[in-house]
């Protein structure tokens, strides 16, 4: 069975079941001794519910007609309760938390029959663009087990590329959905942010849900069963023809400082089969104040930081305390609580602008070609705070003095946004954007690209991604660890 369940994505384990040549109970058998083999090697699932999940296959404890009706699913270990099992959002204070209600994208993963039987590693309140937790340690990218799988859906991303299951549930508010599909040679879309509900509380409107995949076709159909009003057309969309479309190809770094040569090869190479598809690729250049919007967008990450942290007792009823967070995480609530509000209206006054600047681009072009990251991923710890940056969080926090709180912020800003500095823009305009895996380094590590395209025209980049996918085949693509567990 292990064969047969690696060789088909959500919706053919779905059929299988649907047809009776597998049971749901094989499928969730097969999902747990795959997690079994593969888990200590990657840490990507840090709590499971085997026997529930055994139990809803033997009984049809799901909904038999759902489109996904017996499809192992993982759910991220932040921002989306599920009823009866641990969030802890990777962080010590909420280690102990159960939510008591399922958030509204569980629900409808639920109802789409997707059986969920495990909750995937996530960095301390989804805060670093890796997956390196105290509490449960590093997440280990499958294609190279020293490397990161990125964040903060990397635990997501490793148990998919390792072939747990075919899809995870996944959130991005600065690209944890894309990051994490780039480093893992999978398919990552973020939808545009008035498709689904907000999993967490963002000022100005950050963050999205939806989840990594090795397909696009499962992709697009969960995000039609997760989402309200769409009525398949995503899924329809996959089907459907890719007009000529014109694309504006953008190689600026934006927030990062640069783009290695792997990263400019893989753009050079995605902007050469779009040619050959018969889209228009041009050149172009977003024209923004990058600097400020790197400002801003900290601005509003400060301040739902400082919900999350010092506010942690209106979720968990616990007083928050020192102790129970990362030194970062503290340190970036307390940015947030100084300096948060303060700036918080000029981002958000600027938020306003630069959508308006990108709906203005975006009438010249149907698509923009841009990279996820600016590297390729890096050795796990190479991004951690020293031993020194540790020290001045600490006394910062204890002693918050303004303008070197400014300062700390501007600092570890550059650091994050250095490699990770090419996604962001897409959750600042609410566009849609999706990390596609069409390169491999020589070192065998992949290199995703990043499409965006037009607020609430999801659509159009689902059929780009079908016509992508079928020129340049990844699903077969199958890291060592994979295929031989």
């Amino acid at each position: 069975m292990q064969s047969e369940y690696l060789d088909h994505d959500a919706i053919g384990l779905a059929e299988l079941v649907r047809t009776g040549q597998v049971s749901a109970r094989e499928l969730i058998d097969t999902a747990i001794a795959r997690a079994e083999a593969v888990n200590p090697a990657i840490n990507a699932i840090v709590l499971t519910d085997y026997q529930a999940a055994r139990n809803r296959a033997s009984r049809s404890g799901f909904p038999a007609d759902g489109p996904l009706a017996g499809v192992p699913y993982l759910i991220k270990d932040l921002g989306a309760p599920v009823a009866g099992l641990r969030m802890s959002m990777g962080s010590r204070h909420f280690q102990h938390y159960i939510p008591r209600e399922d958030s509204p994208i569980v629900a409808r993963s639920k109802a789409a029959g997707l059986n969920i039987f495990g909750k995937t590693n996530t960095p301390e309140i989804g805060q670093m663009p890796y997956t390196e937790p105290e509490l449960f340690g590093p997440t280990r990218n499958p294609w190279g087990l020293d490397y990161t799988p990125g964040g903060s859906s990397g635990g997501a991303a490793a148990a998919v590329a390792g072939g747990v299951v075919p899809l995870a549930h996944a959130a991005d508010g600065g690209g944890s959905i894309r990051i994490p599909a780039s480093c893992c040679g999978l398919f990552g879309y973020k939808p545009s942010n008035d498709v689904q509900p907000q999993p967490l509380p963002a000022p100005g409107v950050l963050s999205v849900d939806h989840a990594v995949s090795r397909s696009v076709r499962d992709s697009a159909l969960l995000l039609d069963l997760t989402s309200t009003g769409q009525s398949g057309a995503f899924f329809r969309a996959v089907s459907e023809p890719c007009a000529p479309l014109r694309i504006g190809y953008m190689a600026e770094p934006q927030l990062a400082a640069g783009l290695s040569a792997d990263v400019k090869t893989a753009l050079d190479d995605a902007a050469k089969l779009a040619e050959s598809l018969g889209h228009h690729v041009e050149p172009a250049s977003f024209g923004l104040d990058f600097d400020a919007i790197a400002h801003a967008f900290l601005v509003m990450w400060a301040v739902l930081a400082e919900e999350i942290v010092l506010q942690a007792d209106k979720v968990s009823g616990q007083k928050p305390k020192r102790a129970d967070f990362e030194i970062a995480s503290w340190a970036m609530a307390h940015i947030g609580r100084s300096i948060g509000q303060k700036d918080l209206p000029a981002a958000l006054e600027l938020q306003r602008q630069v959508m308006a600047k990108m709906d203005a681009l975006m009438s010249r072009y149907d698509v923009l070609l841009t990279p996820t990251l600016a590297g390729a991923p890096f050795k796990i710890g190479a991004k951690q705070p020293t031993q020194f940056e540790r020290f001045q969080m600490g006394v910062l926090t204890a002693v918050p003095v303004e303008s070197l709180l400014r300062r700390m912020l501007a600092v570890s800003a550059k650091k994050a946004f250095d490699w990770a500095g090419c996604t962001e823009l897409f959750n600042f305009t609410g566009q849609p954007a999706m990390s596609v895996p069409l390169y491999w380094n020589a070192r065998g590590l992949p290199i995703g690209v990043q499409f965006a395209g037009r607020r609430s025209e999801d659509a159009t980049l689902f059929r780009l991604a079908a016509q992508l996918e079928t020129a340049r085949p990844w699903f077969s693509k199958r890291p060592a660890l994979m295929v031989a567990r």
